[in-house]
């Protein structure tokens, strides 16, 4: 059913073959798979009075199934709880990365981005304006990212190119002669280490390429020296230039639930308002009314009756769906926990456990746009500030050292219970009294549960604590030998 429907969304051939693909995805992670289909569910004939397909009609029963997997593990990749922390050995880049990250609201484009990019890729774009950075996550249905043949992991350009009508350039504020208002242009721009590189919009020609001129107006030399992107790709397992989708092999399955529901709704509403079956002769009256205080009237040869389903359709229906859920969550590593599996309070670990599939996912997830494209973008930040003179909350960023090792530490899976903490912290105890570890080692182990933001700062207060603590104890010691 899914190639069925999807075959008959609008595809344009000037566009390369996968701007269909992350289109049609993105429509079945935004909920708008349907909407090209003419007919609503309950619509059973076309305007020219024949039968209209299932494969035609909108479900009226929309379960999100794909965006609930999607939204669930990225949630335990970048949301407030999850969000890794900075790790450097600088403790000045560490703080100025920690403070850049809030005043660009990193922590929502990560989450963005790795929603955008289940479909299979996402583009993360760099910009710096009057001073202050700023992000932005871009679906990349009409950009094509170029790498260096000596080093397939570095970008050296990215190419956007799509179509717009004369009259949208005409309010965007260029000179189209009046008689191309309706006539389609291609909008081209290309980003390079050094710069960004408009192009006068141009007539579409497949019979005859145009070569486009260069809008000196718009073009920028922003002279970063590095491209001002990052192309991310979301899971193992694709292509050169788009990763695997979330949530791809439950397409199918998700497609049968919705016409299943619709089609159950269907049958609950006709159980409820049962056809009139009359056997003629049944009554002189032409009229009919329905209901229990009404009797019909009918003949010694007639017959009247109402024409009902039972509920054992809907029960088979109801379970059938729960088992294609089940199904469907399985095949992309989806949550498969409910409330009526947990007994009880669970501790951190036993929700790892109960829940590996989706933590399966997430630590993917982790890989690709933790360790892949958040790194990159601080890495950016380090690179731009030595560039142009950068602000964070109304203060200089400054020129940060860009030799220092950048690393993320990713918080536990599940908020650890008290009893959790408790055990943490007494082996951290005793591992330090015994010498086998360190303090800093300890504080950075449990910093995440705590909401530890920056540790040096942390240990300087357990020395100061402590020094002030010996003070108190040496003074009490003092005054018990004067008495």
């Amino acid at each position: 059913m899914f190639k069925t429907i999807a075959d008959k969304i609008p595809s344009d051939s000037d566009y390369p073959v996968r701007r269909q693909t992350i289109n049609v995805l993105t429509r079945i992670l935004d909920g708008k798979f349907y909407d090209h289909l003419p007919h609503s569910f309950h619509t059973e004939t076309n305007p020219a009075g024949e039968y209209a397909p299932l494969r035609d009609r909108r479900p009226s029963v929309k379960y999100a199934l794909c965006r609930t997997v999607v939204d669930d593990s990225v949630s335990l990749v970048f949301s407030e709880g999850h969000f890794p922390d900075i790790d450097c050995a600088d403790e000045t880049v560490r703080g100025k990365l920690a403070d850049a990250i809030k005043e660009s609201k990193i922590n929502e484009i990560m989450l963005d981005a790795a929603t955008k990019g289940s479909v299979g890729s996402v583009a993360i774009q760099f910009r710096v304006l009057d001073g202050r950075m700023f992000f932005d996550a871009r679906s990349t249905e009409f950009l094509t990212p170029v790498y260096d043949p000596q080093a397939p992991d570095t970008l050296i350009k990215i190419v956007e190119r799509y179509k717009v009508r004369g009259e949208d350039l005409v309010a965007a504020g260029y000179n189209i002669k009046s008689d191309e208002h309706k006539t389609e242009f291609w909008m081209h721009t290309e980003w390079d280490a050094d710069n960004e590189t408009w192009f006068i919009p141009y007539l579409v020609r497949p019979d005859k390429p145009i070569t486009p001129r260069i809008d000196k107006k718009h073009s920028v030399n922003h002279a970063l020296g590095f491209v001002p992107w990052v192309w991310v790709k979301n899971l193992p397992g694709g292509d050169d230039i788009d990763g695997r989708s979330t949530f791809a092999d439950a397409i199918d399955t998700s497609i049968e639930v919705d016409y299943l529901l619709s089609q159950g709704g269907r049958g609950l509403k006709y159980a409820s308002d049962p056809t009139l079956l009359i056997k003629e002769p049944a009554f002189s009256d032409g009229t009919i009314t329905k209901g229990a205080g009404n009797a019909i009237k009918v003949s010694a040869d007639g017959d009247a009756k109402l024409l009902e389903i039972n509920g054992t359709a809907s029960a088979a229906l109801i379970d059938y769906v729960k088992f294609l859920r089940e199904l469907a969550i399985e095949s992309i590593h989806g949550n498969r926990m409910g409330a009526d599996k947990i007994a009880a309070a669970q501790s951190g670990r036993a929700m790892e456990i109960m829940n590996a599939a989706l933590i399966n996912l997430a630590d993917k997830l982790r890989l690709s746009y933790g360790e892949g494209a958040l790194l990159s973008l601080l890495k950016m930040i380090v690179a731009a500030s030595n560039k142009y003179p950068i602000k964070v909350d109304g203060g200089d960023l400054g020129k940060l050292n860009a030799k220092e090792k950048i690393t993320l530490r990713w918080p536990a899976w599940y908020a650890p219970t008290a009893e959790d903490r408790m055990n943490t912290s007494t082996t951290l105890k005793t591992a330090t009294e015994g010498g086998f570890l360190s303090k800093e080692t300890a504080v950075n182990t449990i910093a995440a549960d705590y909401d530890v933001e920056d540790v040096p700062a942390e240990l300087a207060l357990i020395a100061k604590e402590a020094i002030e603590q010996r003070k108190t104890d040496q003074a009490f010691k003092g005054r018990q030998a004067e008495t």
